[in-house]
């Protein structure tokens, strides 16, 4: 029988998280009457477990607490921020620990500015696994011709249209 070409998401989770366990085995075989949780049959420890509390436990071990903490950030933010709020921002995204915010006025980031430390203290209390060490708003501005981390000095772009 030939495996088919593309794989689930299922199949693809199960092959990363089995690359990433390699050489450990899940489940590991207990003498029968042993002290420990799962020794017996119907035993401590033998009880099935919420899918939450699997998923969460994965996450931690493969080291994705973190991540999922900051989407969950950036997916709830017109919950944490509030509706009037949320309206005039934008999630940018976390860089380096520092949350990016773009406003769509100058007013609306000086406003935010104001209130930095409020909602730096809300976020750390509220998504403590972020890890999210500053909140950074955004005003608008004139359109940028950097594109990427480096720059050169000089002018800058001057007759380019004539």
């Amino acid at each position: 029988m030939e495996p088919p070409k593309e794989l689930g998401f299922a199949s693809e989770a199960y092959l990363r998280a089995k690359a990433v366990w390699k050489g450990t085995p899940i489940r590991r075989r207990r003498r029968v009457g042993s002290d420990g949780p799962g020794g017996e049959a119907f035993g401590v420890g033998r009880d099935p477990r919420a899918l939450a509390d699997v998923l969460a436990t994965m996450a931690g071990e493969m080291g994705w607490s973190s991540e999922l903490e900051q989407a969950r950030i950036i997916g709830e933010w017109s919950e944490f921020a509030g509706e009037a709020t949320a309206e005039h921002t934008t999630v940018i995204g976390i860089s380096h620990g520092v949350l990016q915010i773009q406003c769509d006025s100058t007013t609306w980031a000086t406003e935010l500015r104001r209130l930095r430390a409020e909602m730096l203290t809300r976020l750390l209390r509220e998504y403590p696994d972020a890890e999210i060490r500053d909140v950074r708003f955004l005003a608008p501005g004139a359109p940028s011709w950097r594109h990427g981390p480096r720059t050169v000095p000089g002018r800058g772009p001057r007759d380019t249209y004539g």
